[in-house]
């Protein structure tokens, strides 16, 4: 996963879902995390307003407490 396309597929689902587009983001965001890190998490989540609009929440790190 890059992060031009993680941004595709979080567009094609704002657009495709919309407002419900939360869980198809989830699933993203969950490959973005594992295969880019915090930052580049945490920078799509800046960059589409995740936390606001979804209730996707940034990271604090790269390093699970588990």
């Amino acid at each position: 996963m890059t992060l031009h396309v993680a941004k595709q597929r979080i567009e094609s689902a704002i657009s495709q879902y919309g407002a419900h587009a939360a869980a198809a983001i989830d699933l993203v965001m969950n490959e973005v995390r594992s295969d880019m890190g915090a930052k580049a998490f945490n920078q799509l989540v800046e960059e589409f307003d995740l936390e606001l609009e979804y209730n996707i929440a940034p990271l604090e790190s790269d390093y699970s407490n588990s």
